[in-house]
């Protein structure tokens, strides 16, 4: 597995009022194959999530993947970490799935051909071959989300950053989804309110008011989190 390591790394931004903290400095290493990270709206938990690729970079200390900064190297850090958002609308931009899933694929194959064969091989994996020509906006919520998964997972990444990608889905694009996720390769880091899939994971990280609270195994880590929220 990759080795994710952030080394004291938070994130505050600047407000009229003064310095607003995002993420207290934070110490961890991530080898896990699938870690979960929950937490309330608004703990930090996305923040955290999103210094792993570079979206967010740390304030202080620093954030390496395979020993490469994602502060000072993030073209680099971005070929190996991907990120899926919760709304699949951020990353559908081409009219029809197979051109988005092409999109994706630009800096890795330069022959149009190449890539459509590729695109389509992608969307055959993941049970969206028949839609190939249809559409973005006319595909369900689950089938939007499974693209835009298909999309950042065509260049075969070795890490999956999924921020909270079952939200918006209803119970059966759940369970697809969260079973699609969890029998990845890559390893995945998945920020979630849904425990049940969390505790599927090898490790949860619980995110309270800008710091990681509890890390372990997921049974207890989930059983602490509950018990933080419901008292």
């Amino acid at each position: 597995m990759p080795l994710i390591e952030l080394d004291a790394a938070g994130v505050a931004v600047a407000t009229p009022d003064g310095d607003r903290v995002l993420l207290e400095p934070t110490t961890l290493t991530l080898t896990e194959r699938r870690v979960a990270v929950v937490g309330a709206n608004g703990s930090g938990k996305s923040t955290l999530a999103r210094m792993l690729n570079g979206l967010v970079a740390p304030t202080t200390g620093a954030v390496r993947v395979d020993g490469l900064d994602v502060r000072r190297q993030g073209a680099a850090v971005r070929r190996k970490v991907a990120f899926s958002f919760t709304d699949p609308s951020a990353q559908l931009v081409m009219p029809t799935c197979v051109e988005d899933v092409e999109l994706s694929l630009r800096r890795h194959e330069r022959s149009a051909g190449r890539r459509r064969d590729l695109a389509l091989a992608v969307l055959e994996r993941y049970g969206l071959a028949e839609k190939a020509d249809v559409s973005v906006h006319s595909l369900s919520g689950g089938q939007r989300q499974l693209l835009a998964l298909a999309g950042v997972l065509a260049t075969d990444p070795d890490v999956l950053v999924a921020d909270e990608p079952t939200t918006l889905l209803d119970l059966a694009n759940t369970r697809r989804v969260g079973d699609l996720l969890l029998g990845l390769d890559q390893q995945l880091v998945l920020v979630t309110h849904d425990l049940a899939l969390a505790r599927r994971c090898d490790r949860v990280l619980v995110v309270e008011d800008a710091r990681v609270v509890h890390d372990g195994e997921p049974e207890a880590a989930v059983a602490a989190y509950e018990a933080s929220v419901l008292g």
